[in-house]
């Protein structure tokens, strides 16, 4: 089972929070099992653009060091579809996700695409969060 991780939760390796502890302690344990995207690494890069070196440092590691999967020709159908109620990065998360024949979960700190993965029946993981709090979290 591989678990598929966003900008957004691979992010949180940058902070300081709660949050960032509960998701470095997490991803650690499932190291093995994360995966991202060309665009997942993208938007980690882009996230640590304006943080201090330290912060630039650790997206470089995580880079590196993360599987990165390909995106499927299938993945653009379901995003295609999901663009109408997700941003476009979003949906090209979302598409990868219910199209990759191995990936089961998504790591994800994004509430659109939290939403939405769950109509899907996608699993979603967010360390630091109760479960389902994209459900009650504002839009």
């Amino acid at each position: 089972m591989l678990i598929y991780a966003d900008g957004s939760a691979l992010a949180c390796a940058l902070g300081s929070g709660v949050e960032s502890a509960s998701w470095m302690r997490w991803s650690f344990e499932h190291r093995a099992q994360l995966v991202t995207s060309p665009l997942g690494v993208s938007e980690l890069r882009r996230a640590a653009q304006l943080m201090d070196p330290v912060a630039r440092a650790r997206a470089h590691q995580i880079a590196t060091s993360v599987e990165v999967v390909r995106f499927f020709d299938q993945s653009l159908g379901t995003a295609a579809m999901a663009s109408t109620v997700l941003d476009p990065f979003g949906a090209i998360h979302l598409g990868i996700v219910v199209a990759h024949p191995e990936i089961e979960a998504l790591a994800t700190y994004d509430t659109a695409l939290a939403r939405v993965a769950s109509i899907y029946g996608v699993p979603v993981v967010s360390p630091g969060r109760a479960e389902g709090w994209w459900e009650e979290s504002p839009s």
